[in-house]
């Protein structure tokens, strides 16, 4: 199911005029509106309903509308006719509407890098991992810097000779304070 299509709408619409085929063609559509209705009609508009409140569902979220045009784009190259994930199942055959279950997906190598390329470049993966490199980066400027500080106020000892020096006088402070009631 193309969702565009099915809001009649151009692959660069804007969310206003995503927001207003919505609101035009839900009202068309709403169940309540055809309660009164033949039976094959109402069916007929409850699941024209259902397909235009996930089209807006899936477009007005910068998210999933991403995601749905990136599986477009590759189906169209791929050739893989699947309903969208977010998809009620729901599809047309010849004049009748009915419901078809979808598949497990396509698996296989290019559908795992797909995915694993999806969460990696998703926006709280890539703050996780501009946070990490800033701590790292962070305690390596730290470590150099302090090893730096240490050679500039010491010339003359090196940094193994003064840990001896801390250890020493430690030892020395924990023999005196055993000697003392």
């Amino acid at each position: 199911m193309d969702h565009y299509k099915v809001l009649g709408l151009h692959r660069t619409a804007s969310k206003e005029e995503i927001k207003n085929a919505f609101k035009k063609l839900a009202f068309q559509f709403h169940p309540d509106k055809h309660s009164q209705s033949p039976r094959a009609i109402r069916e007929n508009a409850t699941i024209r309903f259902k397909q235009v409140s996930e089209a807006y569902e899936v477009l007005m979220d910068d998210q999933k509308r991403a995601d749905y045009n990136f599986r477009r784009s590759s189906d169209a190259r791929g050739g893989n006719n699947h309903y969208s994930q977010y998809s009620y199942g729901y599809s047309r055959s010849g004049s009748r509407n009915e419901y078809k279950p979808r598949s497990g997906g396509g698996g296989g190598l290019a559908s795992n890098f797909e995915m694993a390329l999806r969460i990696l470049t998703a926006r709280s993966s890539l703050l996780y991992l501009g946070f990490a490199a800033a701590i790292l980066g962070g305690i390596v400027v730290i470590d150099s810097s302090g090893e730096s500080l240490w050679r500039m106020q010491n010339s003359g000892k090196s940094f193994e000779d003064a840990m001896k020096s801390v250890e020493k006088a430690k030892a020395y402070r924990e023999d005196n304070m055993k000697e003392r009631p």
